[in-house]
């Protein structure tokens, strides 16, 4: 075996970077190898020297010597160029972190509906009468902030016309409805909000990914903002009117609408990420369906939609009867109201026979796309898809009617409410499932 200095004499004569002995090179090797297990993605391997063409010391370890300066290894080809030395994940990885972040906050969406159907429900949107961002957090600790709480919720209509009985228990359990609503509207704005600048700086969004997220976190604020227009409304004095006091309906329904927006756009974001996408036969029968699930998925929503209507406008309770309307298949009063196209947004009775006639379209586009699926060779996951969204659509039609014939109890209405939003993610699951490939 060769001396130190010897091996050193023949490095420099071969034009050879300086390099430490052997024996310390193979200790390193030999730690190094299980941290670079222990790493598992390729993407992800420390920044280490890379050899370059070998040039043997003359002993028998074999280990190549030579070096080019400024030559490394790769962590990551966007860490190496902008030279800020920050680990990045590969492309798959960091979709799939971001896919399952996107479904999580699609999750809170869905969670901010249902609490959001809950409050509408038993009456206590109007309870909070004032919007701060960072004051309103902290709740009424004491006795006297309570009754200063309840005072001012006394100023307005619906104490006045509606509950100027209540005590203030009853006060406290309606704020508290509001109160848990609003604070998980700021949980879902921290949800899109932190991690999607954290993944923006770490450099796992492409530049079309970027634009997405920067329209949900848009989107998210605007929802914010819109749900304090839309409880401004219920607050204003209408001195010619002794209806209940109630939010507007138009505004009501951009809220949810909104919310229902934002839900699709990450769902369907987080979806595409991390399913695996079929490859399907472009065949004129599959064309057929994908359109057929487009159209089906637009109607879902659209029944979605104006159950926000129905909520605005109580119109759940004008006739409990199914399937007539009454003593009639067609009630008299649908057109009261002048103008005519009044009657669609303002009139209880014919927003209640719309959701109907919607929801008896949806069922059967669901059930003719069903059958439509069976012509078309599909994937074992989108089948169990189309299976699901046929069992959810009979599901939810079950529902409807027996919270119309039972008069609206809370509980059957919320479950209602919630088994719209699981028809349309699973429409949505389907869509998604019949894509087209990219090119």
């Amino acid at each position: 075996m060769c001396s130190p200095f010897g091996r050193r004499r023949g490095l420099q004569r071969a034009g050879v970077v300086r390099r430490q002995p052997c024996t310390v090179l193979s200790m390193q090797r030999l730690l190094f190898l299980p941290f670079k297990a222990l790493m598992g993605s390729p993407g992800l391997r420390p920044l280490v020297p890379r050899v370059a063409p070998r040039a043997q010391c003359g002993c028998s370890c074999g280990i190549r010597c030579s070096l080019r300066p400024g030559q490394y290894s790769t962590i990551s080809e966007v860490a190496l160029q902008s030279g800020r030395g920050t680990v990045s994940l590969p492309s798959k990885a960091a979709e799939r972190v971001v896919g399952r972040w996107l479904l999580v906050c699609s999750g809170t969406v869905a969670g901010a509906v249902i609490l959001g159907g809950v409050t509408r429900l038993t009456e206590s949107g109007l309870s909070m009468v004032d919007w701060h961002l960072i004051k309103e957090m902290k709740p009424p600790s004491s006795q006297e902030e309570w009754e200063a709480e309840f005072q001012k919720y006394q100023q307005f209509p619906e104490f006045k016309i509606l509950n100027h009985n209540m005590t203030l228990a009853e006060f406290k359990f309606i704020w508290y409805m509001e109160y848990s609503h609003r604070m998980w509207g700021r949980l879902v704005g921290l949800a899109y909000i932190l991690p999607a600048a954290y993944f923006w700086r770490k450099g796992w969004l492409s530049r079309s990914m970027k634009g997405r997220v920067l329209a949900l976190c848009g989107l998210v604020c605007f929802q914010g903002l819109l749900g304090w227009y839309m409880v401004k409304s219920g607050l204003e004095e209408k001195p010619d009117s002794h209806d209940i006091p109630r939010v507007s309906q138009y505004r009501l329904a951009a809220h949810l609408g909104s919310a229902l927006v934002l839900y699709c756009g990450s769902l369907w974001t987080s979806l595409s990420l991390l399913l695996p996408q079929h490859k399907l036969p472009e065949t004129r029968q599959l064309l057929q369906l994908r359109r057929f699930a487009h159209g089906t998925a637009g109607l879902v929503f659209l029944t979605a939609l104006s159950g926000a209507f129905v909520a605005g406008l109580d119109a759940g309770l004008v006739y409990n009867s199914f399937p007539k309307m009454g003593e009639s298949w067609i009630p008299d009063d649908l057109f009261t109201f002048s103008p005519i196209l009044r009657n669609v947004f303002e009139n209880p009775t014919m927003v209640q026979f719309d959701h109907r006639i919607l929801g008896i379209t949806s069922i059967t586009a669901i059930t003719g796309l069903y059958f439509l699926s069976r012509r078309v060779p599909l994937p074992r996951r989108t089948r169990v898809a189309v299976g699901t969204l046929l069992a959810l659509a009979y599901t939810q039609a079950g529902l409807g009617i027996s919270t119309l014939l039972m008069y609206v109890p809370t509980p059957l209405a919320a479950t209602h409410q919630s088994g719209s939003l699981a028809l349309l993610s699973v429409a949505l699951w389907l869509m998604n499932e019949l894509r087209r490939l990219p090119r």
